[in-house]
């Protein structure tokens, strides 16, 4: 089992300040033990509005690393994607899980470009592509930068954790402009929306004594973007917290830690995984007071057959201080169901 394998990694050690360098820090770094590429984004065709994401995570087997056998899972790459059909009120999502190589799964050390079989997140001419046939439905979505790459943390290294080592090297690209397609039975919609993507990647991120994580990215109306998080312990208190806010055109400010609470105001309870998820949020920040509420409360994913985790990551509006809706993007939940263990 993969949990079994990244049990038996060796400890972990801080990270050192890097200078980011792209287009190369797009790519993978095999020689870290976690990884992801994270889209997620809003799109509407006419009256239709829908919430799409598509995350592919690299995982490096510690175990496996001396083998010299080409079979040996040195690197392992899971995919998810998923699709919240928000007038036909129902979440679609899917997975892949497969080892690197053989030709059919890959990533690149270059460059943005991650394979898992006929699903694919690649960078062309500074544009991110994403394509995906899945279960039910299929996506094709291009996301191009509108803005500069958003450094998070000290300049692209982000604290974790209470120790040093909880930390990971991350960067968000707001407001992407999407344009492209979603497919679902019988049902072919052109789309155009907004998109965020996250790229972070870590030796640990994780304290033992987390429970899991809440998490927003938000593209708001005026242009502006809003990351903030916290990683909670197993008595619910925040362990760490952070994030940023950026205003179109200017410099990030990044969030000390202490300055980003979150606070629930309604919870829904899954009837598949019997967990109990805030669907609505008051989220403190240095930028405002906000309100953070689901689209749909039951935007629950479970990953068992890849990752491992049951976590609820779905489509949500942004409202001010004022009840004014101001953005939209996602909300993320982790380690509800159970302990989060990376």
């Amino acid at each position: 089992m993969l949990l079994a394998a990244l049990a038996a990694a060796g400890p972990a050690h801080a990270l050192p300040p890097l200078t980011l360098r792209f287009p190369r820090d797009h790519g993978a770094h095999p020689q870290l033990r976690t990884e992801w590429w994270y889209v997620t984004g809003q799109a509407s065709s006419g009256g239709r509005e829908f919430g799409f994401q598509v995350t592919f995570f690299r995982s490096r087997v510690d175990a496996t690393q001396a083998m010299t056998s080409s079979f040996a899972a040195r690197q392992l790459i899971f995919a998810h994607a998923a699709v919240t059909d928000v007038q036909g009120r129902k979440l679609r999502h899917d997975q892949r899980i497969a080892r690197e190589g053989f030709g059919i799964v890959s990533a690149s050390t270059d460059d943005a470009a991650i394979r898992l079989r006929d699903w694919s997140l690649r960078r062309d001419n500074g544009a991110y592509l994403a394509q995906v046939v899945a279960d039910g439905f299929s996506l094709e979505l291009r996301c191009a930068p509108t803005q500069p790459v958003l450094l998070q943390g000290r300049l692209g290294l982000s604290r974790k954790g209470p120790q040093e080592r909880q930390a990971s090297y991350y960067y968000s690209e707001p407001q992407l402009s999407v344009s492209g397609s979603i497919r679902l039975p019988g049902q072919s919609f052109a789309v155009q929306g907004k998109a965020w993507m996250d790229h972070e990647w870590s030796e640990e991120v994780l304290h033992p004594e987390a429970q899991g994580w809440d998490w927003i990215g938000m593209n708001l109306d005026d242009g502006s973007a809003l990351t903030a998080f916290r990683l909670r312990g197993r008595d619910g208190a925040a362990l760490w917290d952070g994030g940023s806010f950026r205003a179109p055109g200017g410099e990030p400010y990044i969030f000390s830690r202490g300055e980003v609470i979150f606070s629930p105001q309604r919870r829904w309870k899954s009837p598949l995984s019997q967990a109990t998820y805030p669907v609505e949020w008051m989220v403190r920040t240095p930028a405002d007071f906000y309100t953070v509420r689901a689209v749909l409360d039951d935007q629950e994913l479970d990953s068992r057959a890849s990752t491992g985790a049951i976590y609820w990551e779905g489509l949500a509006h942004l409202f001010d201080s004022n009840g004014r809706r101001v953005g939209q993007g996602y909300l993320e939940m982790t380690g509800y169901a159970q302990r989060l263990r990376l």
